[in-house]
């Protein structure tokens, strides 16, 4: 009995002695909301929210929390708060909000942030090809470099809102670049001035952004909340915040929105129900008639338009989401995936329905895809992220010509028209150090570039005039290869910071062969 009585008092006294858990709310309201806001939405810091931190969760969320980041705002806590403290911090940032966030007209207003040094110019502040810049995003402090595309010297190099995502777009002209972060905040650039014009949030969770035809409208597609933004891109003013809702009453996210120049219109995926809209550009686009329509006869239409003109929308009814786009050259065709399918759509948009299924399976990744003229036909080919494969379809019957075997899945493809090869990079799995360069015509890999061994190798972009091939070492203390694009010789290597995506001026607003759009 006195044995049971002690045991039972050492038990007791154990439960007394155990320390409380972190009050993981109170610790973050007092070492991160002054940065992040105590919404977790942001403020000069990113939003702190499962939809932008799911790439951290784990070690490397703790780690950033303990060490910080280095080049940024972002201090180590490790000499301020315990192991147990910043743990249950990192926790309480895996946890969703309670409520979806409201970011409408009002609150992306009040976010816009004009620059008062910035003082436009008549012309470039340089002598270089002002059609030959390439930017380079560095992702490992969050800049982005200006790249000569002739000497490769770097022009400027400015700071970007955190985690840019989804490609930069520039404005017909080529004067000005757009640039946007996960955490929605969207940057314009003038390049001819080296100069940051100013930025305005245009969403909490967002996905990427596209200009339209006339460069007059930047459309930024967002998960949180479920809108497409539509910005002015002259001063960054809100044009219009749409609701998207699916025809059944599903409310959706917007994987993806892109440029369609052939019915000058914004093309938006819809993550969560089946559907694409198309989002008209043009002041003067004819009205969308989605309800009943007695009679069709020219000039006698019997119906109610559900939209018209500037920003009109049209419902393109699919059989399921598609996550991942990509346009024939024409944009008369859009070719469509879903993740978890084994297939891909074609689908016709001046009819606006499918007209064909390709047989991709692995996770293709058409957002990378290309395409090129290979014997008198076109062919597009897209890389996938689970497949050691790159699957090569013809264009005018959509039957799969050849599965080429890589050494691994890949992330990126790239070429231009006056190449003779196709440069496809084996993103994940151990040979991540190399990238495939494919002759178009034979389809065969004919060299195998290695150079960094044991070291991420990735993200091809070419000069305006295809004779160099730049290629990104996509490591913290990584560098931008430039290859002679005809011998395949590497020329010079440029240190970076974790250089990702790279954008020739060019290659962009002329649609040049062989870059994704």
């Amino acid at each position: 009995m006195i044995r049971r009585m002690i045991l039972a008092s050492s038990l007791l006294f154990a439960v007394h002695a155990a320390p409380a858990a972190p009050d993981a709310v109170a610790l973050y309201k007092e070492h991160c909301a002054a940065c992040h806001a105590e919404t977790r939405l942001g403020g000069t810091g990113p939003a702190l929210i499962p939809q932008t931190l799911h790439r951290m969760y784990g070690p490397k969320l703790v780690d950033v929390i303990s060490n910080g980041r280095v080049a940024t705002q972002m201090p180590g806590y490790s000499d301020v708060l315990s192991d147990a403290e910043i743990a249950a911090i990192a926790e309480y940032l895996k946890t969703p909000l309670a409520e979806v966030p409201d970011w409408g007209p009002d609150d992306i207003t009040a976010s816009r942030d004009m620059r008062d040094d910035y003082t436009p110019v008549d012309a470039p502040q340089w002598t270089s090809d002002p059609m030959n810049i390439t930017l380079v995003v560095e992702t490992g402090d969050h800049h982005v470099s200006v790249l000569d595309g002739d000497t490769f010297e770097v022009l400027d190099r400015f700071p970007t809102p955190f985690a840019v995502h989804g490609g930069p777009k520039f404005s017909p002209d080529g004067r000005y670049v757009f640039i946007m972060s996960r955490d929605g905040w969207v940057q314009k650039y003038d390049i001819w001035a080296l100069h940051e014009v100013g930025r305005v949030r245009a969403g909490v969770n967002s996905r990427n952004i596209a200009m339209s035809k006339d460069g007059k409208h930047l459309a930024v597609a967002n998960y949180l909340p479920m809108t497409l933004t539509i910005l002015s891109t002259d001063d960054l003013t809100v044009e219009k915040v749409m609701p998207v809702i699916g025809r059944d009453g599903t409310p959706s996210r917007v994987s993806a929105v892109y440029q369609d120049p052939r019915h000058d219109a914004f093309i938006l995926a819809l993550k969560d129900t089946p559907e694409i809209w198309q989002v008209a550009t043009d002041p003067n686009a004819a009205p969308v008639y989605e309800g009943f329509v007695h009679s069709r006869e020219k000039g006698m239409i019997e119906a109610l338009p559900s939209s018209k003109g500037l920003f009109a929308r049209k419902r393109i009814m699919l059989n399921e989401p598609l996550d991942d786009f990509f346009f024939s050259p024409d944009y008369r065709f859009l070719i469509g995936a879903a993740r978890a399918s084994e297939k891909g759509v074609v689908v016709n948009m001046t009819v606006g329905r499918e007209v064909a299924t390709l047989p991709l399976g692995g996770m293709p990744h058409l957002g990378s895809g290309i395409s090129w003229m290979r014997d008198g036909r076109r062919v597009m080919a897209t890389p996938h992220l689970k497949d050691a494969a790159i699957s090569v379809i013809d264009m005018q019957t959509w039957k799969l010509v050849k599965t080429i075997k890589t050494d691994g899945p890949g992330f990126f493809m790239r070429s231009h028209e006056k190449s003779p090869y196709v440069w496809a990079d084996v993103f994940f799995g151990p040979h991540k150090d190399e990238i495939h360069v494919i002759d178009k015509q034979t389809l065969e890999i004919v060299k195998t570039l290695n150079p960094a061994p044991g070291k991420t190798v990735a993200h091809v972009e070419f000069t305006k005039d295809g004779k160099y091939a730049l290629v990104s070492i996509w490591e913290d203390d990584g560098a931008v290869i430039v290859y002679d694009a005809a011998t395949l010789q590497e020329i010079k290597r440029l240190p970076m910071r974790k250089p990702s995506g790279k954008y020739n001026v060019w290659n962009k607003i002329s649609f040049s062969d062989g870059t994704s759009h």
